[in-house]
Formats: structure tokens, sequence, C-alpha cells
């Protein structure tokens, strides 16, 4: 039944008509037939072309939204169909900042549905989550940035901002908001090469004309929550309830378009994925 929706979520999310049929197992013509006779039934035009890839206007956003809902809500009676008493895993990776919150969530989800859920779980830099998805030591992974990795599959789960902290007593600390090329004199405290909010720091500072300088590295967002208390330097931090909770520092938001991190979930390219483990896949973006 779930098939009736999920192909428009899968394109959705792709935003690729030939890489969302290899994901469904369906030729990319089957495809494209099925996204032109709904768009003919509802008599609106849900994408924008720009050659090979598409995008959703804004019709097209607000339909598939409503088909998300859907999507979850069967992922969720597909689970609820098991035994509750014979036990599924799923192993599952995720950077550290979100063992407070996404993932959490995503597993008390995953336990309403289907009481008989288990999970193995990992924590890791983003590119020690990707590294063990593609060989296969896990089922899922939960990272940011997207990987640049074919041999594995993405979902978009959201997209998160990400902000500039200082020390209260900064220079930059009455700013409201700011320019990353504004920093080039700074010195930062960042995470370690591997870690998606060091890639998004690299990136963000490479669109502003310079490369940064690092004070120091770690391992944690808290750690470098508290070294920019200290004043040993500026760093960038995602815009979630516990980095803005912080004290002791100033966030101030980035102008720049490219300041976010894509929080998403991957699996093995090509791999047929149980039941339970395609549900919570689908589970994560609710």
């Amino acid at each position: 039944m779930r098939d009736l929706v999920r192909w428009l979520v899968v394109l959705a999310d792709e935003e690729n008509v030939s890489a969302a049929a290899d994901l469904l197992g369906i030729p990319q013509p089957t495809l494209s037939r099925r996204l032109a006779r709904l768009e003919s039934d509802l008599g609106a035009t849900l994408f924008d072309r720009h050659g090979r890839r598409i995008s959703l206007n804004d019709k097209g956003r607000a339909f598939v939204e409503q088909v998300r809902v859907a999507d979850a809500a069967l992922a969720r009676a597909e689970l609820g169909l098991h035994d509750a008493d014979e036990l599924r895993i799923v192993r599952l990776g995720f950077l550290h900042s979100f063992g407070t919150w996404l993932v959490p969530r995503l597993i008390r989800r995953a336990r309403d549905a289907d009481p008989g859920i288990g999970f193995e779980l990992f924590q890791g830099a983003s590119l020690d989550v990707t590294s063990r998805a593609r060989r296969g030591e896990l089922d899922l992974g939960v990272v940011a940035p997207r990987p640049d990795d074919d041999q594995l599959a993405w979902r978009l789960l959201q997209r998160q901002r990400v902000q500039l902290a200082v020390p209260l007593d900064h220079p930059l600390a009455g700013e409201r908001t700011i320019w990353a090329e504004r920093l080039r004199d700074e010195t930062f405290v960042s995470m370690a090469h591997g870690f998606g909010i060091r890639h998004v720091l690299d990136e963000v500072c490479s669109a502003a004309g310079f490369t940064p300088t690092i004070a120091l590295e770690c391992q944690e967002l808290a750690t470098v929550a508290g070294l920019v208390s200290a004043g040993i330097g500026v760093g960038l931090l995602p815009d979630d309830d516990q980095t803005n909770s912080t004290e002791g520092i100033r966030l101030i938001p980035l102008r720049d378009n490219d300041a976010h991190r894509d929080i998403g979930i991957v699996w093995r390219r090509g791999a047929v994925l149980a039941d339970h483990i395609a549900a919570v896949r689908d589970l994560a973006r609710t």
C-alpha cells in the first residue's frame, strides 16, 4: 500500500528522476509517466524542471508535505503488524550532536509503533558513520551534510541553520546578523576534519574568500561552545535548543545563503532493507 505514496516522497527527496527510479527499483520512464499522470489528475505542476534535475515548486511542497504525513502513518501501521515478542534490530549510526534530540525522538517514535524494535547505536564523526554504512556495518546513518558518495542513498530530514558563536565580551557580540566575510581575521575553535560542522565552516569561509585560522580542534559541539565562552576563539554552532541555551556565548545568525547544514539519513545504495529498517528510515522524516 505504501507504494501508492512512497514514490513521490523519494522523488521529492532525490530531485532527480533517474536516481529516484534506481532507489525505487523501477524503470525511469515508468516513474516519469507516474509523475505526469499525477500532475494531470491534480491539474497542477508539482515540480520545476532544470534539465535532468527537478525541484518542488510552492504547490508541490504543500502537496508533498501532506503525502509525507500519509507515508509516515503507513510506516507506523506496517511496524504495528509485527509480533511485539519478535525482536528486530536496527544498526543506527549518528553524529554526537544528534544524540540529545533527533535520535532519541526517532527511537521513541519507532518503539511506540513497534515495541519489538531494537537498536544497536554507534556515535561518531560523519565520515565514520558514512564509511560504516557503505561497508554494511550500519543499516542507517543520520549525518550532516550530505555525503559525496555514490555508494550511499540519501534522504533529507531537515535543513538546519548555523550561527556564529562569540564570547560575550567580543567586539562582534552586539551584531544582530553578520556576513562570513567579516570573520576573515578571526581565530576559530572548530570540530576536527570529518565532522559535519567542520565541513560547513570550511565551505562558508571558502565561499567568502578565505581559509579559517583554527586555534583548537575538538570532537564535541559542547566543547566548541565551552572554548568559545572561555575566549579561545569564535566558532560555528547549529541553531538548536541545546546550543541556544548555552551560557557564556552570544549566537549571531550568519547571513550567507550556504550557512546551513543538511541533516539526512543514509543507507547503502542498492541494499534490500528489511521491512522494519525501511519503516524506521521513513519515520525519521516526521
